[in-house]
């Protein structure tokens, strides 16, 4: 199964938000976070369903991730208010899609009050957002699947399982970014990476962070088990499974439409047109 988009175009306060493009001047100090919600509907959207709320900064590559009942304003902002109050630096700027559980009142002021300013990709631009895209392959889809989460025990699963991805990500996975344009020797333009390192890295190397910040953070990786997180992550994947395979799997087929003919209907007979009847002469 594929993953199905739930954005919903907000005509509200768009042409008041400033858009950033693909291709823009990159953040030059961490604090710039791209955001986007996954639906987690499985096959169909009819229902109430999870979905999970992705931040991602643009700088160090650190990376905030929490599931949420549904996408009403006030589980939206619960989720924004947990991934300022966990992210360990100042959340200065976010960039949304046009969706309208992000560009609503609720949202803006919130923002507004915590000094944080807005931007938003273009419709249907996909490289505008090219960080959060990417996030929401290889974390979101990778860790937690395809099928539907709508009950209270699945969310719950999902709330122990991201906290481990978050670790795992942060502060063990080194990542590269581009870092400009060259040339290979047959003269053909390439792309350019930096040194593998970790958002942990990269947040070290920004100079943002007091000694007792640094010290905090250091200790915490280095109290981290990577195989320990390896098998909670499993364990948390394999009873997401056993919720969700098998209702996901019936949805999936469901909307399936049949080859076959409905046999209660019974075998349908093409009718005849209508014959007048013909008149024969009778004898005298």
């Amino acid at each position: 199964m594929r993953g199905i988009s739930t954005t919903k175009p907000s005509p509200l306060l768009r042409t008041s938000i400033t858009v950033r493009r693909a291709g823009d001047e990159v953040e030059a100090e961490p604090g710039f976070f791209e955001c986007d919600t996954v639906a987690h509907c499985g096959p169909t959207t009819k229902g109430e369903y999870a979905r999970t709320l992705n931040l991602t900064c643009v700088h160090t590559g650190w990376v905030f991730t929490a599931t949420v009942r549904n996408n009403a304003h006030i589980h939206i902002l619960g989720a924004l208010q947990a991934g300022v109050d966990h992210i360990p630096f100042k959340v200065s700027g976010l960039d949304f899609d046009n969706g309208s559980e992000f560009l609503n009142h609720a949202v803006v002021n919130w923002a507004a009050d915590l000094d944080v300013y807005f931007t938003r990709g273009r419709p249907y631009k996909k490289n505008d957002q090219a960080a959060i895209e990417s996030k929401n392959n290889h974390l979101v889809r990778r860790y937690a699947f395809y099928y539907r989460y709508d009950t209270a025990e699945e969310r719950a699963v999902l709330a122990r399982l991201w906290p481990l991805v978050n670790d795992r990500m942060n502060y063990l996975t080194p990542t590269k970014k581009p870092a400009g344009y060259g040339t290979d020797r047959h003269g053909r333009r390439t792309r350019l990476y930096d040194q593998p390192r970790t958002p942990l890295q990269r947040l070290l190397a920004a100079g943002v962070l007091s000694t007792t910040q640094q010290a905090e953070l250091t200790a915490y990786r280095d109290s981290l088990n990577p195989a320990q997180i390896g098998r909670r992550i499993a364990d948390l994947q394999t009873r997401l499974i056993v919720h969700a395979k098998a209702k996901t799997e019936q949805l999936y087929l469901a909307s399936i439409p049949s080859a076959l003919p409905d046999v209660r209907k019974g075998v349908r007979v093409q009718a005849k047109p209508h014959q007048p009847p013909v008149s024969r002469a009778v004898p005298s």
